[in-house]
């Protein structure tokens, strides 16, 4: 009986570099099964009122998720490629596709903790017990990508989800947040741009706002993260370096913030025209 992938559920580990190892024996030598942790666990405290008890605080437990890996014909090289992925590796994902979703892929920062080594079987199998810490909620990654060029005397834009335009110096789309939980962002903003300045926006009322006060010339850029694990703000020059720039922002604002669950407008502005960014939204779930 032949399995196409959309039939099974796949789990890949990905580096910091976008390199991923499979961990489906349909297509390769390593399978990860057997696998629990996937679901979530809450530590709560309640006070007592009469024959009530009232939440007062929730929280989401650490998870752990434990399996077996199968090296199935592998030799000793490939296998030595794997444990060095593993242990070279300066960040690690879990990628989890569940069956028949369209291939939606759920992304988990993860440490591999433990992995024992046993002997190979009868048949060339190796099967080792995994232990995976989380550091992270699953989560999804929407891209929304401005792309502005001149093309005989007029501007046309290229994007992902349709944006609003007021004109060009003011974007804006409108985001629903889906996920169980507010959502982090990463925001790259390249220039020519002067002082660009993204806002958020709930039900016609700004409750989130931060300022650039800098010049960015053609092949620099500003990359701006809210992720609790990779919190940053820096410019990119046009040789690779970097520049944290901290220093720009106003300490009286709320300068690293994450989009609320449900609806909410993300304003980009500045005083020169908008013609390239990309806004990276991480949609989080606890659990998939």
């Amino acid at each position: 009986m032949s399995y196409r992938y959309e039939d099974i559920r796949n789990f890949y580990f990905e580096n910091e570099i976008g390199k991923r190892v499979n961990c489906q024996k349909i297509n390769g030598n390593l399978f990860l099964y057997n696998i629990s942790g996937l679901g979530f666990k809450k530590s709560n405290d309640y006070v007592r009122v009469g024959n009530t008890f009232i939440k007062n605080k929730e929280e989401i437990e650490q998870s752990t998720i434990t399996g077996e890996l199968e090296f199935y014909e592998m030799t000793y090289d490939e296998y030595r490629n794997f444990i060095d992925f593993i242990l070279c590796a300066t960040s690690l994902k879990l990628i989890y596709v569940p069956k028949n979703t369209n291939r939606i892929e759920y992304y988990r920062d993860i440490d591999v903790i433990e992995l024992e080594k046993n002997e190979e079987d009868d048949f060339n199998i190796l099967t080792t017990p995994i232990t995976i810490n989380c550091t992270s909620l699953w989560y999804k990654q929407n891209n929304i990508i401005y792309n502005v060029e001149n093309v005989e005397d007029e501007l046309r834009w290229e994007f992902v989800w349709d944006p609003i335009f007021a004109d060009y110096e003011h974007r804006s789309i409108i985001f629903s947040n889906s996920g169980h939980v507010e959502a982090p962002f990463l925001l790259e903003i390249g220039g020519y741009i002067e002082n660009p300045k993204v806002e958020v926006i709930v039900n016609n009322k700004k409750i989130y706002e931060v300022t650039f006060n800098i010049t960015l010339n053609e092949n620099e850029k500003i990359v701006y993260s809210t992720k609790e694990n990779d919190m940053y703000i820096k410019k990119i020059n046009k040789d690779n370096t970097y520049e944290n720039l901290f220093n720009l922002l106003d300490l009286n604002n709320i300068n690293f913030f994450n989009l609320p669950k449900g609806t909410s407008e993300i304003k980009l502005e500045a005083n020169t025209d908008i013609l390239n960014a990309k806004l990276t939204i991480y949609e989080q779930y606890i659990t998939v």
